[in-house]
């Protein structure tokens, strides 16, 4: 992609680089750039952001970390005979398909690795690193986008891979945006670090699709005083999220986000819980079912059923070019700490933002305006923690 004549080049280092999600985001972005499909999905795109200052599409440079080695336009051609690319698209941006996939480094840990935590945590700081000087990027948002982690068990566990580089994005000074359930920053190890890092960071678990309807779903019960009684789902989805999601351990990292969504609605965890089952033939496409049992007036007892089915790469690529754009601006300002108004975009967002959808949007439009009221921070300024109910430096 050429670089803007008027604001320099971001990087975006994605982890998780050459697999459904992030190939949909650099095939995307080209295309978008190029004029061939319209930016469909992407929030940062609406009139709502005119004049932030958000870096152009055309100014993006992607690269990243994966165990994966099938090349980005091979991953391109799969996905288009899948149906989740459209035809042509991956031959049209070919160049910066290929491009993005000579940025990719080898992650880890894989099976057999003998480096250290440490070792592996310089490793992918230098990568980064590197990435920065060689594209001469002022900075880069580090976005994870890899599998679902079985949550870590006790301080004494192996770091998850997500932590090490979560860490490895902090040392290399860039701003973190956690898109998965995996632990990344919320470690306490990475956790305490990013609070000392002055760099802005934001997660978790990006909000695509079931719990995206849960988010409207609940605050409606709750303002029309109906009383829910039970809340209960199924997901059924392939490709490699629904492979990880077999494990239950991961499962149960994914569920956590849905039944935050439902809790901090309805003030209360109704009985239920989601299924998740690995059915391979659907690829990346998922069918996700709610079955919500609510009692009426005088106690008459009701049933709403919601069916989503959609693909997970195309509903998740939008919401990742904007999150990548945001939090880069959120850095150039100089803001710093949980970007609380970025919450619209998570199940388990950090900070302490509203949890209704129509809200976490009001509080995205005026992070927006307030980063169109910002203007770049010197370097030696103290960075400062925006605030969610403004969007805006206290």
């Amino acid at each position: 992609m050429s670089a803007s004549l008027s604001r320099p080049r971001v990087g975006v280092w994605l982890i998780g680089a050459r697999g459904s999600v992030a190939t949909t985001v650099v095939t995307g972005c080209a295309a978008v750039a190029a004029g061939l499909h319209p930016p469909t999905g992407m929030v940062t795109e609406t009139p709502a952001f005119t004049g932030s200052g958000l870096p152009a599409l055309s100014d993006l440079v992607f690269g990243g970390h994966d165990t994966l080695d099938c090349p980005l336009p091979k991953r391109a051609e799969t996905l288009t005979a899948g149906g989740v690319l459209p035809p042509g698209v991956a031959t049209a941006v070919a160049a910066e398909l290929a491009a993005a996939d000579r940025e990719i480094r080898p992650g880890g840990p894989t099976p057999g690795d003998t480096r250290s935590e440490a070792d592996l945590i310089t490793a992918f700081t230098h990568d980064i690193r590197d990435f920065l000087h060689r594209h001469a990027l002022e900075r880069a948002v580090v976005v994870n986008v890899a599998s679902t982690e079985p949550a870590s068990h006790g301080p004494e566990a192996p770091l998850p891979a997500s932590t090490l580089y979560a860490l490895a994005a902090l040392r290399a000074g860039c701003p973190y945006v956690n898109f998965t359930p995996s632990e990344g920053i919320h470690h306490p190890v990475a956790a305490r670090e990013a609070e000392e890092s002055g760099l802005p960071f934001a997660g978790r678990d990006g909000k695509t699709g079931q719990t995206l309807l849960r988010a409207v779903l609940g605050p409606m019960f709750t303002q029309r005083a109906l009383e829910v009684r039970a809340w209960s789902g199924t997901n059924l989805l392939g490709g490699g999220d629904g492979a990880a999601l077999a494990d239950p351990a991961a499962a149960a990292a994914k569920n956590a986000g849905k039944e935050r969504v439902l809790a901090d609605t309805l003030g209360t965890v109704p009985e239920g819980e989601v299924h998740i089952d690995d059915v391979p033939a659907l690829g990346d496409w998922k069918t996700a079912w709610d079955h919500i049992a609510f009692d009426g007036f005088l106690g008459t007892r009701m049933i709403l059923q919601t069916i989503w089915q959609g693909c997970d790469s195309a509903l998740a690529a939008p919401l990742v070019l904007d999150l990548a754009r945001l939090t880069a601006r959120a850095h150039e300002t100089g803001l710093s700490g949980p970007l609380d108004a970025l919450g619209f975009y998570f199940k388990d967002p950090v900070g302490d933002g509203p949890p209704g959808l129509p809200e976490q949007y009001e509080a995205l439009v005026r992070f927006g305006r307030s980063l169109a009221q910002s203007g770049g921070k010197d370097r030696g300024t103290r960075p400062v923690k925006g605030s969610e109910e403004t969007g805006e430096a206290p």
